[in-house]
């Protein structure tokens, strides 16, 4: 057991050398005086602070580690839904498949008349340069 980072061994030593250098009635005194002085502090606000920053403290890297994975997971599910992949494992439901549409017969093509008739095409017209250069 420790008590502000002395164990039992060192804090009956101090125990020993306050008794002979205070006497035994002056030792109540300051052993009263010892107790409120703990009390006053650890009922205060510092210490409360101080308690509750060393619990943060120690759990930080757990707290952050949670943290980081439920990032994690959340921008794996962000991506899946914007990738949107049928999953293999999901079997499609029956009604999903697409119906059979009835067959529709296609309508006859317009017979060719002088208004809808493409124009003709003009003929490449060949560069004269490259010519020339062919013919030299």
């Amino acid at each position: 057991m420790e008590i502000l980072g002395i164990g039992m061994p060192e804090l009956i030593f101090v125990i020993i050398i306050a008794l002979l250098i205070l006497g035994p009635k002056d030792m109540q005194k300051a052993g009263k005086t010892i107790g409120k002085f703990l009390r006053n502090v650890i009922t205060s606000d510092g210490w409360k602070l101080f308690q509750q920053t060393s619990r943060d403290l120690r759990t930080l890297p757990n707290r952050l580690m949670r943290e980081a994975n439920e990032e994690l997971e959340q921008v794996n599910r962000e991506i899946k839904s914007a990738a949107s992949f049928p999953d293999p494992t999901r079997s499609a439901p029956v009604n999903s498949r697409p119906q059979p549409q009835p067959f529709a017969a296609t309508p006859a093509p317009k017979p060719v008349t002088e208004n809808n008739s493409i124009a003709p095409v003009e003929p490449v017209k060949k560069d004269t340069e490259s010519d020339s250069q062919n013919n030299a």
